[in-house]
């Protein structure tokens, strides 16, 4: 495939050199770049739609999140189809993708799930690794309900989602774990806002898990990191957690056990005592793994005439340039009393900040709202 564009881009970890093949948007709208804290993979692309280090427009990111599903709707995909989300950057990413799916096919033989790091006391489906992060196991559960367990095992399509492809072996690893619970799988399909796999990569995983894997994507394209040697990342910081269940913490599922529809919530009720003002400037912001919810309140509050942005929080440790103009680091909210962090917040200007947690109640540690000086919203069982 012809290169339509290159870019050398100059980070702290060393010289990444990004060639795009094929674009629905252009580059310098979809992502930016920057370092990570680590010394497995220095770089990072930052995704500006996605709402996860950079904060986007609700409404961006649902128009790719339709965009992607539309790609999808085109192709043939036999019965029943899993979707599986990775934790947590593509969490949200993937649940919408899955509902705009299910409104644009009107299909009912479907399941979201997505991957986690957080351990409950339920069966365990299939575990696999992300080799490249600073937390590499990722567990997927079986759902909760008897037939959506059911329609798991009989998957006659796997859809994965990431937010982007670098060399696939996250997604090749899924793959392989998957097959070994429901070998009936005949179609293979990723998702992501951007693919860097390359040509010759994307022909060597298509041998290596011996089926064509369809491929739907915003940009594709190749890159290649030239290292500094000097590059020095810092302290690594373990963002691991403790790995003790967290089901009196996670007492509610929004698709770590398994979805069959979209998810919808009572949001005039749960914004009815914030008493918000036309014409503030609103920051909704997701934490960790719990994004979709939280972006659906987003895109209620603007599609309602607010002025609103959405993002969410991250274990991911990164280093501040570039496309990353500000971080700051807090205790998580989810008892593993290790560092999160927000990125490109505390240097801009919210009159209100919203703040969504799947976790009640906070640890008493926890001090992004108090930072932040947002609100907590604690989110009900979807109807």
């Amino acid at each position: 495939m012809a290169v339509v564009e290159e870019v050398a881009i100059e980070l702290r970890c060393g010289v990444l050199r990004v060639c795009v093949e094929c674009a629905d948007l252009p580059l310098e709208w979809l992502c930016g770049f920057a370092s990570r804290r680590s010394r497995k993979r220095g770089f990072v692309f930052i995704s500006k739609v996605l709402g996860k280090h950079y904060p986007v427009r609700p409404g961006v990111l649902g128009d790719v999140q339709a965009r992607l599903a539309a790609k999808l709707a085109a192709a043939s995909l036999p019965g029943p189809v899993v979707f599986i989300a990775l934790a947590e950057t593509a969490v949200g990413l993937g649940q919408g993708i899955y509902e705009h799916w299910l409104r644009q096919t009107s299909r009912d033989d479907a399941l979201f799930l997505h991957s986690t790091r957080y351990h409950l006391r339920r069966p365990v489906a299939l575990t696999f690794e992300e080799g490249h992060s600073h937390a590499t196991a990722h567990l997927v559960y079986e759902p909760l309900l008897p037939e959506l367990r059911r329609l798991m095992l009989r998957a006659a399509t796997l859809v994965l989602v990431d937010d982007e492809l670098t060399t696939g072996r996250t997604l090749a690893n899924l793959v392989r774990a998957f097959r070994r619970i429901a070998d009936g799988v005949r179609q293979v399909h990723w998702v992501a806002l951007t693919d860097w796999l390359g040509g010759q990569r994307r022909r060597e995983l298509d041998r290596e898990l011996n089926t064509p894997i369809g491929l739907h994507r915003l940009l594709a394209g190749s890159y290649h990191l030239h290292e500094d040697p000097a590059f020095d990342p810092g302290p690594i910081p373990d963002v691991s957690g403790r790995g003790d269940c967290k089901d009196e913490l996670l007492p509610i599922n929004y698709g770590r056990l398994g979805q069959s529809g979209p998810l919808h919530f009572d949001f005039d009720r749960l914004l009815g005592a914030l008493e918000i003002v036309r014409g503030r400037r609103i920051l909704v912001l997701g934490t960790g793994e719990f994004a979709h919810a939280p972006f659906l309140l987003a895109q209620r509050l603007e599609q309602t005439g607010h002025d609103v942005h959405f993002q969410a929080t991250t274990r991911s440790p990164l280093l501040v340039e570039r496309d990353l103009t500000s971080a700051f680091e807090f205790i998580d909210n989810y008892g593993d009393s290790i560092p999160n962090y927000v990125y490109n917040v505390v240097d801009r200007t919210y009159d209100e900040v919203l703040i969504g947690y799947e976790t009640q109640p906070l640890p008493s540690h926890h001090t992004l709202p108090s930072a932040l000086r947002g609100t907590p919203i604690f989110f009900p069982e979807p109807s």
